[in-house]
């Protein structure tokens, strides 16, 4: 394992796709405590809009968790930014920062053409109502009196209380996956996290890009968490591992084989070989998102935690 840069962190995504029955309370509460008496820095959930999967929508598990954790920080990466209304997002993650002690990191992404087409986005505007839905409740937050004009929305004088608990602002990560989204990461985010659905691969490659962008911005990349969602199964049993992810890949994304390319399985040697290959490239905190077995990752990776925890 190589050392890990200065400030290394590990978040744990909660249970939230149930593809074997009905949402289990109990053991989202239970592996939700597990987590952070082990020492994880943070509890993580996802957004997804429409399908046949069984998830359970990511700000109301978000303040369930906040009810049932005391000190770690909860975050969703990504929410679909330019299919939200600024107001009742604004209002609803403000909300959540208040009544979780100030814990939130938003994390908010392009989404895909489908994601506008369903929405009435126009064609070849997701960029611009991202920007514009971002300005909004930047705006919200932060002015006792906020002023926007764009495209999508517009504000006069707009005044939404109470401001989250986290000043100026929650921080807010962005998720990519090609540069031009990195680098937008990197003049507007305040984080950025490669989705689970991309390689390791692209991942390195994107990092020079996004250092690249920050030295041009000015901006210090130490104070930037350079992230990455893993899918992954540690199980001596290499054949069973693969076997259950791709069927929870089928499940949640329609797409058993995307677990082949984005995730990485088997014993805890060869996980690890692919987790400190991301902090080999930079990464500064890392997402493990096991899909079954929760409790047994929790301990397995243990080793990516703080020694005090």
């Amino acid at each position: 394992m190589p050392d890990r840069p200065e400030g290394f962190s590990a978040g744990f995504s909660v249970p939230q796709v149930f593809p074997d029955g009905p949402v289990d309370v109990a053991m989202i509460r239970d592996i939700a405590q597990q987590a952070e008496a082990a020492g994880f820095a943070d509890l993580w959930t996802q957004e997804q809009l429409i399908g046949t999967a069984q998830s359970v929508e990511p700000l109301t598990l978000m303040a369930y968790l906040a009810a049932v954790t005391e000190r770690v920080r909860l975050g969703v990466s990504v929410l679909v930014l330019p299919v939200h209304s600024p107001l009742h997002l604004a209002k609803r993650l403000a909300s959540l920062d208040v009544l979780s002690g100030g814990r939130l990191i938003a994390g908010v992404g392009l989404g895909g053409e489908w994601n506008a087409e369903a929405f009435g986005i126009p064609e070849g505007r997701r960029v611009g109502r991202f920007m514009n839905v971002l300005q909004a409740i930047d705006a919200l937050w932060t002015q006792p009196q906020a002023t926007v004009s764009g495209d999508f929305y517009s504000l006069l004088d707009a005044s939404m209380e109470p401001k989250p608990l986290q000043q100026p602002r929650p921080p807010i990560w962005f998720g990519a996956r090609v540069e031009v989204a990195v680098r937008r990461a990197a003049r507007h985010g305040d984080g950025w996290m490669g989705p689970g659905s991309s390689s390791v691969e692209t991942f390195e490659k994107l990092v020079p890009a996004l250092r690249d962008e920050l030295e041009r911005q000015g901006r210090d990349p130490s104070t930037f968490p350079m992230s990455k969602r893993v899918y992954i199964a540690i199980d001596d049993d290499t054949e069973r591992a693969r076997r259950r992810l791709c069927e929870w890949f089928g499940h949640n994304y329609d797409d058993p084989a995307m677990a082949e390319q984005v995730a990485v399985w088997g014993p805890a040697e060869h996980c690890f070989e692919y987790v400190d290959r991301l902090i080999a490239a930079g990464a500064t905190h890392l997402l493990f998102n096991p899909v079954f077995d929760y409790a047994e990752h929790i301990e397995a990776l243990r080793p990516y935690l703080p020694v005090e925890a």
